[in-house]
């Protein structure tokens, strides 16, 4: 019997300041009718976008009894959503509530946050870009920043939008697991002051860009 409210299981940071993570997430879904279940994998006192010397509490000790209670309870979701995580040990908790909890018509969306303007977050290292590799193969949907399209790639970080070559980003992402790709934060060559998002749909092969 299918639940008159779609349920989202919600894996992220909360940031006490910021408009970012869980913070936004909770609010704008529950504004859709949407319940959220929130995994919270790290407390922070700001967002690392912008600020420095901000407080981390890393909860991953927490996280494998806070899930398997979840996993007694037999709950089940019609998505599920993961973003900031703050250790590869993480990530492969990760992986292994996607291999408990997706079933054949769960949505399951990863953003792959790890990075922004050309470089890591100091929390990020070359190891939890390798498992993030592992992640994304489980995803139906990404949504990497043109930052963390490079990392996963193992490309330089380009400095100007060339449509082409991110074609074919969108391409290699898309084999590497999931069915549509979205890279968000492309510079718009056209536009100043404005960037596009930039998709691919596997199912139909088809492209298409949003400038903002």
């Amino acid at each position: 019997m299918k639940r008159p409210i779609s349920r989202v299981a919600a894996i992220n940071d909360l940031s006490g300041f910021g408009r970012s993570s869980l913070a936004v997430i909770i609010p704008v879904l529950s504004t859709m009718g949407i319940q959220v279940c929130s995994v919270p994998t790290a407390v922070l006192s700001t967002h690392t976008g912008d600020f420095k010397g901000y407080s981390f509490v890393d909860l991953t000790d927490s996280m494998e009894s806070f899930i398997a209670h979840w996993v007694q309870l037999k709950l089940e979701f019609d998505a599920i959503y993961s973003g900031f995580l703050g250790s590869p040990r993480q990530v492969e908790i990760i992986s292994r509530f996607i291999d408990d909890f997706a079933q054949k018509d769960t949505l399951v969306v990863v953003d792959p946050v790890m990075g922004d303007d050309g470089r890591l977050y100091d929390t990020m290292d070359q190891e939890m870009v390798r498992q993030m590799k592992n992640l994304i193969s489980k995803a139906d949907l990404i949504t990497p920043n043109i930052t963390e399209a490079s990392l996963l790639l193992a490309e330089p970080f380009p400095q100007s939008a060339n449509e082409r070559e991110l074609k074919n980003w969108l391409l290699r992402l898309a084999e590497m697991g999931p069915d549509i790709v979205i890279i968000t934060g492309v510079p718009d060559p056209i536009k100043n002051k404005h960037t596009m998002v930039m998709a691919y749909n596997k199912a139909d092969g088809r492209f298409w860009k949003v400038s903002c």
